[in-house]
């Protein structure tokens, strides 16, 4: 009897100290709602109205793994899994992809910081989401419409490292050997018949202060087209934020060249919304900009809103007739939280010269509901 108290006491506290050493994390979020989406002027295969389920407005809907093994020395093995999925419907986000908005290992130390492979988002998108009020969300309405490099940018083959937050300020730096590796027109067996990405920032964070710059680089595979190859796009971007507790402040800045970026915009040759992939455009130029504002109401509300601009000029984007009109955005959105991880929603935005493309207007209007695990 002594022996078989001893050997469950023994088999309890092996138990704890790997619970101690490694841990593993299942987490997610179901973001589903009723929209409404309008687009008026365009060509006949977009012009026209949409009611109906939206999903993944407020945060995409995931469902994800996330953990770590201690190492010793203060060193750590991570990883992180995510898989993105349509809660309307149930099906794969991410063009089918089981692990979609992330498929990271990589080793994190509080002292150095962290080296992750896999697929992941730039940089851009890491540093300009807790700035623009729409948190990185909400359709065209997140800071992504205007500033496409951070429109939650996912690569391929990603190394990136990031440091600590030494005293406020994180440098990040990442490159990737294939952006994309289900785009088969962009994608062989050497290495420039692959196109490659560059993304790279730094941000001071301290209190109610909260400012980013980045820089994200495309270089174009050998099997594209000369015109297509001769172009190199990048996107510098400055913002930041001030939250004076009464409301929040949101600025930033970007200048884009030599094309854009994958993310909201309107594609004439099908007919759809959203470029599909990244556009190579050697001499067009864009600057965009973004004002933020949001403000809690209450303890459990929040109202918040933006208005951003792009002026495209000295090119055009291939593929997208006279996309070459200035697009401005204007949003509103308005939140309410039920619990620590349930919370309402509702936004409206509305969109002209949408994509660049004169006289085409977008309104998107829509309330949801979001659920943490």
């Amino acid at each position: 009897m002594k022996k078989t108290l001893l050997a469950a006491a023994l088999l309890a506290g092996f138990a704890g100290v790997a619970q101690a050493e490694t841990s593993v994390t299942l987490y997610g979020i179901i973001d589903t709602g009723i929209g409404y989406n309008k687009i008026s002027g365009g060509p006949d295969a977009v012009n026209g109205s949409r009611f109906g389920m939206i999903n993944g407005v407020q945060n995409g809907s995931r469902w994800g793994l996330r953990g770590s093994e201690d190492l010793g020395d203060g060193l750590r093995a991570v990883f992180q899994l995510e898989s993105g999925f349509d809660s309307g419907n149930g099906k794969s986000a991410q063009n089918g992809r089981l692990f979609g908005r992330q498929a990271t290992i990589g080793l994190a130390s509080d002292s150095w910081g962290q080296l992750d492979f896999g697929r992941q988002t730039n940089i851009a998108s890491k540093y300009f989401g807790s700035i623009d009020p729409f948190g990185a969300g909400f359709g065209q309405a997140n800071i992504g419409a205007a500033f496409s490099a951070a429109n939650t940018q996912r690569y391929d083959n990603m190394v990136m490292y990031q440091t600590p937050s030494f005293s406020g300020f994180q440098f990040g730096l990442g490159y990737s050997f294939n952006a994309d590796d289900q785009n088969t027109a962009q994608t062989g067996f050497r290495t420039a018949d692959n196109t490659r990405a560059i993304t790279t920032g730094l941000r001071y964070v301290n209190g109610p202060l909260n400012i980013a710059f980045s820089y994200d680089q495309l270089n174009a595979s050998n099997k594209l087209s000369t015109t297509q190859t001769d172009a190199t796009p990048r996107m510098y971007a400055l913002g930041g934020s001030y939250d004076f507790e009464v409301v929040k402040l949101a600025l930033a800045y970007a200048r884009t060249t030599d094309g854009w970026f994958a993310g909201q915009g309107l594609n004439s040759t099908t007919g759809n919304i959203g470029f599909n992939s990244n556009i190579f455009a050697d001499g067009f130029k864009a600057n965009s900009y973004m004002v933020g504002l949001s403000a809690p109401i209450g303890g459990a509300s929040k109202l918040f809103g933006s208005w951003q601009m792009v002026d495209p000029s000295n090119g055009r984007l291939s593929g997208v007739d006279s996309a070459d009109q200035t697009m401005q955005i204007f949003s509103l959105g308005y939140t309410y939280d039920l619990s620590k991880r349930t919370n309402l929603y509702a936004y409206g935005s509305y969109a002209k010269n949408y994509a660049f493309v004169e006289d085409i207007k977008s309104t998107a209007v829509g309330v949801g509901i979001r659920h943490r695990f």
